[in-house]
């Protein structure tokens, strides 16, 4: 664990020693709240699903922009092969990197916490309901890194990593849209639907907009993201060879 530690102080301290980690969070509090200030008073109600109903598609392009540096810059600037030869399991050098890149959005998330503020001042919103959406916020960055965190690795320059980011996080979110999975159905009855239930993420994220959070959608994100960081490991570990 403290090796991790060591990596993650490295690389969360790296991402504010630029103007682009600050360029990225104000650009993420700017158009994501700017976009639910106009539904929210166009729409009346005192609630923050609007907010948290965006996050799916919005963050499909803000975290690979994040995680795209995970591992292509460490190829780029030749830190990679250093990174590999540290006297520490390659997992811990992963974890750390994951965690601080997870930490940086976390922050972002943190600056958006003004809104349930003001939606408090203006009407009486379902705070149970604003607390599980937090939850799964985080819960689906961390699933978006996850899986950006892995197609860095794959690539060796960061514009590659953040295309096949985006594109690896939205075959995620579109297989968890219903009229997809009926139209995949189609074709071959009943595969939509398992790809809906077992891989397509909105029907677990909407019911934490509902204010349910249950352990089959914790098992989801959690067990979805395991699955995308143990493939990271496994690569790393075939790197080292």
């Amino acid at each position: 664990m403290s090796n991790s530690m060591t990596i993650f102080r490295r690389e969360f301290g790296s991402y504010f020693n630029s103007p682009i980690a600050y360029i990225f969070i104000i650009a993420f509090l700017v158009l994501n709240s700017g976009l639910f200030m106009t539904s929210f008073f166009l729409g009346g109600a005192a609630d923050l699903r609007g907010f948290f109903g965006n996050l799916p598609l919005f963050l499909i392009f803000f975290i690979p922009a994040v995680s795209m540096r995970l591992w292509a810059e460490d190829k780029k600037t030749g830190t990679f092969e250093l990174l590999m030869t540290l006297p520490m399991p390659t997992r811990d050098v992963m974890l750390g990197k994951y965690f601080a890149a997870f930490a940086f959005y976390l922050v972002a998330l943190l600056g958006t916490l003004p809104l349930p503020i003001m939606v408090s001042a203006l009407g009486n919103p379902d705070m149970g309901a604003i607390v599980s959406g937090y939850i799964g916020a985080a819960l689906l960055g961390g699933l978006y890194m996850a899986i950006g965190m892995f197609t860095s690795g794959l690539m060796r320059d960061q514009i590659s990593a953040v295309i096949l980011g985006i594109m690896a996080c939205f075959v995620i979110f579109i297989l968890g849209i219903p009229t997809v999975a009926t139209t995949i159905d189609g074709w071959v009855p009943g595969f939509g639907s398992m790809l809906q239930h077992y891989l397509g993420l909105s029907d677990h994220f909407n019911m934490m907009l509902r204010g349910v959070v249950s352990l089959g959608d914790l098992a989801y994100f959690l067990g979805l993201t395991t699955v995308f960081l143990t493939l990271n490991a496994l690569w790393l570990e075939g790197r080292k060879y």
